[in-house]
């Protein structure tokens, strides 16, 4: 899978008219901006966690950026409330929940180390 990687081009996407897809876990939602692999590599989506969802621990090779468009995001590390900008270096790892609804923008795999 290849979705605007194609760094030279400019991209515009109107994500309210985007359909939310699933993720591995049920009750979390995405939506792809930018995507090198089907589950890995460079990704930026928006993405939805519904009140009370939780996703598996998981590390990050070469990192991920955060920032909390609306609720208040979650792991073991801390609380991290609406307009929260948060970088975790290579290999990273975290368990993510929420207790209400919430919206994240998530930048993954493109941190040299």
């Amino acid at each position: 899978m290849n979705l605007n990687m194609n760094f030279s081009e400019k991209i515009v996407i109107h994500t309210r008219s985007e359909a939310w897809q699933d993720s591995p876990s049920a009750l979390v939602k995405r939506i792809p901006l930018e995507r090198e692999a089907a589950e890995s590599g460079h990704t930026t989506s928006l993405v939805l966690y519904k009140a009370g969802a939780s996703f598996e621990s998981h590390y990050h090779p070469l990192g991920e950026e955060i920032f909390v468009l609306s609720g208040e995001f979650k792991d073991e590390h801390g609380a991290y409330p609406k307009y929260s900008w948060l970088r975790s270096h290579h290999l990273s790892s975290h368990n993510p929940w929420v207790d209400e609804e919430t919206i994240i923008l998530v930048k993954t795999g493109h941190l040299n180390v």
